[in-house]
Protein backbone atom coordinates (compact mmCIF):
# COMPACT_ATOMS: atom_id res chain seq x y z
CA UNK A 1 0.00 0.00 0.00
CA UNK A 2 1.32 3.14 -1.10
CA UNK A 3 2.11 5.54 2.23
CA UNK A 4 0.95 9.37 2.38
CA UNK A 5 3.68 11.56 2.96
CA UNK A 6 4.01 15.02 4.34
CA UNK A 7 5.14 17.56 0.98
CA UNK A 8 8.27 18.22 3.06
CA UNK A 9 8.83 14.39 2.65
CA UNK A 10 8.38 14.82 -0.87
CA UNK A 11 10.14 17.84 -1.57
CA UNK A 12 13.48 16.28 0.09
CA UNK A 13 13.11 12.81 -2.13
CA UNK A 14 12.53 15.23 -4.97
CA UNK A 15 15.70 17.28 -4.33
CA UNK A 16 17.55 13.76 -3.74
CA UNK A 17 16.40 12.88 -6.79
CA UNK A 18 17.38 16.06 -8.61
CA UNK A 19 20.59 15.80 -7.29
CA UNK A 20 21.67 12.54 -6.98
CA UNK A 21 19.33 10.30 -9.86
CA UNK A 22 19.55 12.74 -12.94
CA UNK A 23 23.06 12.39 -14.82
CA UNK A 24 23.27 15.12 -16.69
CA UNK A 25 22.09 18.08 -13.48
CA UNK A 26 24.95 15.44 -11.30
CA UNK A 27 27.57 15.86 -13.98
CA UNK A 28 26.80 19.64 -14.55
CA UNK A 29 27.37 20.10 -10.45
CA UNK A 30 24.07 21.57 -10.42
CA UNK A 31 22.54 21.54 -6.63
CA UNK A 32 19.43 22.42 -5.41
CA UNK A 33 19.79 24.81 -2.79
CA UNK A 34 16.02 25.65 -1.39
CA UNK A 35 13.13 23.68 -1.69
CA UNK A 36 10.35 25.05 0.43
CA UNK A 37 6.50 25.34 -0.22
CA UNK A 38 7.63 28.91 -1.43
CA UNK A 39 10.55 29.11 -3.01
CA UNK A 40 12.91 26.93 -5.04
CA UNK A 41 16.66 27.84 -6.18
CA UNK A 42 19.14 25.69 -7.43
CA UNK A 43 23.39 26.57 -7.82
CA UNK A 44 26.10 25.89 -9.68
CA UNK A 45 29.70 26.84 -8.89
CA UNK A 46 31.68 27.11 -12.05
CA UNK A 47 33.93 24.90 -13.10
CA UNK A 48 36.50 24.83 -16.16
CA UNK A 49 34.13 22.29 -17.95
CA UNK A 50 31.51 24.25 -18.01
CA UNK A 51 33.39 27.27 -19.59
CA UNK A 52 31.79 27.99 -23.41
CA UNK A 53 34.11 31.29 -24.49
CA UNK A 54 37.25 29.80 -23.77
CA UNK A 55 38.92 33.51 -24.31
CA UNK A 56 36.53 34.99 -22.37
CA UNK A 57 35.90 31.95 -19.42
CA UNK A 58 32.34 32.55 -19.18
CA UNK A 59 29.94 29.87 -18.36
CA UNK A 60 28.38 27.88 -21.89
CA UNK A 61 24.69 29.04 -22.80
CA UNK A 62 23.49 25.65 -22.81
CA UNK A 63 24.71 25.14 -19.12
CA UNK A 64 22.43 28.89 -18.54
CA UNK A 65 19.07 27.34 -20.42
CA UNK A 66 19.55 24.32 -18.29
CA UNK A 67 19.63 25.96 -15.20
CA UNK A 68 16.46 28.07 -16.42
CA UNK A 69 14.70 25.09 -17.70
CA UNK A 70 15.67 22.72 -14.64
CA UNK A 71 14.48 25.66 -12.11
CA UNK A 72 11.21 25.85 -14.34
CA UNK A 73 9.98 22.17 -14.07
CA UNK A 74 10.94 22.55 -10.50
CA UNK A 75 9.26 25.04 -9.48
CA UNK A 76 5.95 24.32 -11.82
CA UNK A 77 5.64 20.62 -10.16
CA UNK A 78 6.18 22.51 -6.47
CA UNK A 79 2.96 24.27 -7.22
CA UNK A 80 1.34 21.20 -8.66
CA UNK A 81 2.42 19.64 -5.17
CA UNK A 82 0.90 22.15 -3.17
CA UNK A 83 -2.44 21.55 -4.83
CA UNK A 84 -2.25 17.91 -4.25
CA UNK A 85 -4.73 16.51 -1.71
CA UNK A 86 -3.22 13.34 -0.99
CA UNK A 87 0.30 13.10 -1.38
CA UNK A 88 2.16 9.55 -1.80
CA UNK A 89 5.27 8.56 -3.61
CA UNK A 90 3.67 6.89 -6.28
CA UNK A 91 1.38 9.97 -6.98
CA UNK A 92 4.28 12.23 -7.08
CA UNK A 93 5.71 9.36 -9.65
CA UNK A 94 2.61 9.68 -11.64
CA UNK A 95 3.00 13.68 -11.82
CA UNK A 96 6.63 13.57 -12.81
CA UNK A 97 5.96 10.97 -15.67
CA UNK A 98 3.70 13.50 -16.80
CA UNK A 99 5.83 16.75 -16.23
CA UNK A 100 8.27 17.95 -19.57
CA UNK A 101 8.77 20.93 -21.40
CA UNK A 102 7.05 21.98 -23.93
CA UNK A 103 8.85 25.00 -25.15
CA UNK A 104 12.04 27.40 -23.35
CA UNK A 105 12.76 31.10 -24.52
CA UNK A 106 16.07 32.30 -23.08
CA UNK A 107 16.94 35.76 -22.94
CA UNK A 108 20.86 36.30 -22.33
CA UNK A 109 21.64 39.57 -20.98
CA UNK A 110 25.23 39.39 -20.15
CA UNK A 111 28.24 37.09 -20.37
CA UNK A 112 27.84 34.56 -17.85
CA UNK A 113 31.23 35.68 -15.50
CA UNK A 114 31.38 34.68 -12.14
CA UNK A 115 32.19 31.77 -9.26
CA UNK A 116 29.06 30.51 -8.46
CA UNK A 117 24.96 30.82 -10.31
CA UNK A 118 21.52 30.51 -8.95
CA UNK A 119 18.79 30.58 -10.94
CA UNK A 120 15.23 31.06 -9.35
CA UNK A 121 11.56 31.06 -10.87
CA UNK A 122 8.58 32.42 -10.04
CA UNK A 123 4.31 30.85 -11.50
CA UNK A 124 3.28 32.83 -14.26
CA UNK A 125 0.30 30.20 -15.10
CA UNK A 126 -0.86 26.88 -13.31
CA UNK A 127 -3.40 25.49 -15.68
CA UNK A 128 -4.54 21.57 -15.69
CA UNK A 129 -2.90 20.67 -18.65
CA UNK A 130 -0.17 23.46 -18.89
CA UNK A 131 1.86 26.18 -16.60
CA UNK A 132 3.95 28.64 -17.47
CA UNK A 133 7.08 29.92 -15.45
CA UNK A 134 9.60 33.06 -15.29
CA UNK A 135 12.81 32.11 -14.65
CA UNK A 136 16.17 34.24 -14.04
CA UNK A 137 19.66 33.10 -13.24
CA UNK A 138 22.11 35.72 -11.43
CA UNK A 139 25.87 35.18 -10.38
CA UNK A 140 27.33 35.39 -7.13
CA UNK A 141 27.41 39.49 -7.40
CA UNK A 142 24.05 39.83 -8.01
CA UNK A 143 24.24 40.18 -11.60
CA UNK A 144 21.00 39.10 -13.94
CA UNK A 145 22.74 36.82 -16.63
CA UNK A 146 19.74 35.53 -18.25
CA UNK A 147 16.04 34.82 -17.84
CA UNK A 148 13.94 32.60 -19.06
CA UNK A 149 10.04 31.66 -19.89
CA UNK A 150 9.87 27.94 -19.71
CA UNK A 151 5.89 26.38 -20.55
CA UNK A 152 5.60 23.13 -18.97
CA UNK A 153 3.06 19.89 -19.61
CA UNK A 154 1.72 19.02 -16.58
CA UNK A 155 -1.06 16.74 -17.17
Amino acid sequence: MDQEMSKDQIRELLSSLFQEQMPFHHLLGITVSKLTKDQVELKVKMKPQLVGNVMHGILHGGVTATMLDAIGGMVVFNQMLENMEYVSQQAVIDKLQNLGTIDLRVDYLRPGRGEEFTATATIIRAGNKVAVARMELHNEKGDHIAFGTGTYMVG
